[in-house]
């Protein structure tokens, strides 16, 4: 561990003297999990070191979190395609280990079947390919679209597919494939609360 003042303490995890203070002598023992992850990376250990936590003392029904940060890096269509645009407008903290490399907001209806509604957060982990059925990120000409996709490569088709019956499916064939790139399987989804 590093060695520095309750002072130094304080101001790197963003808290008082006094409560750094309280924490040290037991005063407070309750300790925010938050709280915790940041003295743990301020004094340069594990919060599992720094609290004297082992396996058998975590209860089973715990699960210990940390959080990320991923790029949002635009919007994606979820109806007709929209202009593809990688501007990192914002971040979103997610769980750290979700296995996801950026995140786009939804935006439409075509995916409400699949519980994706117009400015949902999606996470998105990068990858070229997908399985049949699974909904991924894509990329047509300059333009992008979220949907569940169907490839046949022995006819050459590949179909994008909505998860609303008001849209018909996206179909592509033989050398119109060649201006469509997946970016990215969908992984999960964080909806807004209001």
């Amino acid at each position: 561990m590093k060695k520095m003042s309750l002072g130094d303490l304080a101001d790197l995890v963003g808290t008082s003297r006094q409560t750094i203070h309280r924490y040290e002598n037991g005063t407070i023992s309750n300790i925010p999990p938050e709280r915790v992850e940041d003295l743990a990376r301020a004094l340069g250990t594990t919060p599992s070191e720094l609290m004297g936590w082992s396996e058998e003392s975590i209860p089973k029904n715990i699960l210990p979190v940390s959080k990320k940060s991923l790029p949002i890096l635009g919007d994606i269509a979820c109806g007709e395609p929209i202009y593809a645009s990688e501007e990192h407008e914002s971040f979103c903290i997610a769980e750290d280990r979700l296995d996801a490399d950026f995140c786009l907001r939804a935006h439409g209806d075509s995916m409400i079947g699949a519980r994706i509604f117009d400015k949902d957060i999606v996470f998105i982990r990068s990858q070229s390919t997908v399985e049949n059925g699974e909904i991924a990120a894509v990329i047509i000409g300059d333009e992008a679209t979220l949907k569940r996709i169907y490839y046949y490569p022995d006819e050459e088709k590949l179909i994008l597919s909505p998860e609303n019956p008001r849209y018909a499916p996206l179909v592509y064939v033989g050398e119109e494939l060649s201006q469509i790139r997946i970016i990215g399987k969908a992984v999960a989804f964080q909806s807004r609360i209001v």
